[in-house]
């Protein structure tokens, strides 16, 4: 009996394998380039915990963005700090200066990508060091999650939310659509934005898996560096305490369980997790 049943499962595997041969389908190819968005000095890191846990201490912090290629379609993850910051100087006397060195169309441009050729742009949240340069491509399907898009539709704005970066989307022609939970954005589970509301109303990050490197996960700003992430740090602007402590929960349980790589997009010490560009993780 038990050698029928295992001789029925094996069968209906390799008859299924076969099918699938034969139809000439194969996985899809996903890249994932790491791009320089900008960075920040942090001059009272206290803003970033709402116990006092930094208290005289200082950061810099790097501003990520992160292009994926899913067989002949490119999207953006995130935009970083405005352009207009090209060149712009830190400062140790402010509570926080930003800058950004190289624009992502520059970027993009020496590894032969065109801003045109960007399909998607998944936008984390709403915050100004995350849709930056998001106007450099119009053209553009605008991923945002659905907390994040009705602050940002509501007029005017809610909880803080500046919808001029991103007003092609919000009073223009451009398409955007409000992600509520989870989204496999490809419909193979090769890139989800996964849903991790508490910093913004619709705060999501991105799970990426890669046929060599595994599952990377993309933090957006469920945590800001490191020390955030291993004692459960909550900035005192968080939109929600109690959903912010519930998304890490979730993201390092997510971790833990798919084995994945984890990219803490304002940590440059995460930096070198992933190749220098202009290399991809494959």
């Amino acid at each position: 009996m038990k050698r029928a049943l295992y001789l029925l499962i094996a069968g209906t595997v390799l008859s299924g394998i076969a099918a699938y041969s034969a139809s000439g389908q194969t996985a899809t190819s996903t890249k994932l380039w790491r791009l320089d968005c900008g960075a920040a000095q942090v001059n009272d890191l206290n803003v970033f915990s709402d116990t006092n846990a930094y208290t005289g201490m200082k950061r810099r912090f790097t501003a990520s963005c992160y292009l994926i290629k899913h067989g002949d379609t490119y999207m953006l993850w995130d935009t970083g700090l405005s352009a207009a910051l090209k060149g712009a100087p830190l400062s140790d006397k402010v509570a926080l200066s930003a800058t950004v060195t190289v624009t992502i169309p520059e970027q993009l441009a020496k590894i032969g990508v065109k801003p045109e050729d960007i399909s998607i742009i998944g936008i984390s949240h709403y915050h100004f060091d995350h849709i930056g340069q998001a106007a450099a491509f119009p053209q553009a399907k605008l991923l945002i999650g659905k907390g994040d898009y009705d602050s940002l539709a509501a007029s005017p704005a809610l909880n803080g939310a500046d919808p001029v970066p991103l007003k092609n989307w919000f009073g223009g022609t451009g398409k955007a659509e409000a992600v509520s939970g989870d989204k496999d954005i490809f419909g193979d589970g090769s890139v989800t934005m996964i849903d991790l509301p508490g910093h913004t109303p619709g705060h999501h990050g991105l799970l990426v898996k890669l046929a060599g490197m595994g599952n990377v996960l993309l933090s957006g700003d469920v945590v800001h560096f490191q020390e955030n992430y291993d004692t459960g740090g909550i900035p005192g602007f968080n939109y929600n305490r109690a959903d912010s402590i519930a998304a890490i929960d979730r993201f390092k349980g997510l971790a833990k369980n798919l084995k994945a790589t984890v990219i803490i997009q304002h940590e440059p010490r995460d930096i070198s997790k992933l190749p220098a560009f202009p290399a991809a993780a494959e």
